[in-house]
């Protein structure tokens, strides 16, 4: 019994361990990167089935600034240029505590230009699929009770800068 009663405390602190917001830490070295230019397009992002809505510039604004406060810090001699387009989203409503806890999510298409030689990086975009981190409220009853609309969006913009 005390083992069970170990167990579920130890889960119950990795569940509710956030990653730290780490923008006032010194950067993680990525070479001569530079970030040139930031485009973000939600024109065509499809909102999910129990979503709480979110306009395109909602998104566009909330990535764009998440990206800017991340990859701005960087001064190397190669500029890089980002185009990125919000493809699909769910920000998670309130819940059934226990039994239905949704979770908010935001799919997106990455593609990386480098400015010298002018050349595109990855020939296909790249997927990302970045959901919100848990708390210890949004574990047990679903980020929905815990956070608010805007909180969720600036969240998942925030994990899809570090992603």
């Amino acid at each position: 019994m005390t083992r069970l009663l170990v167990l579920l405390a130890s889960l119950l602190f990795l569940v509710s361990c956030d990653e730290a917001i780490d923008l006032d830490q010194p950067t993680v070295p990525l070479g001569d990167f530079k970030l040139g230019f930031n485009y973000i397009y939600a024109g065509k992002a499809t909102k999910g089935p129990v979503s709480r809505s979110a306009t395109q510039e909602e998104w566009e604004e909330a990535v764009k600034k998440a990206i800017d406060d991340r990859f701005l810090r960087y001064n190397g001699d190669t500029t890089y240029h980002f185009g990125i387009s919000v493809e699909g989203y769910m920000l998670a409503p309130p819940g059934v505590p226990v039994v239905y806890k949704p979770k908010s999510v935001v799919i997106l298409n990455v593609t990386v230009w480098e400015s010298n030689p002018e050349r595109k990086i990855n020939d296909e975009p790249h997927k990302l699929v970045v959901f919100e981190d848990t708390s210890s409220g949004s574990a047990i009853l679903g980020s929905g009770y815990d956070r608010t609309r805007e909180e969720q969006l600036v969240e998942l913009s925030e994990n899809t800068a570090r992603s």
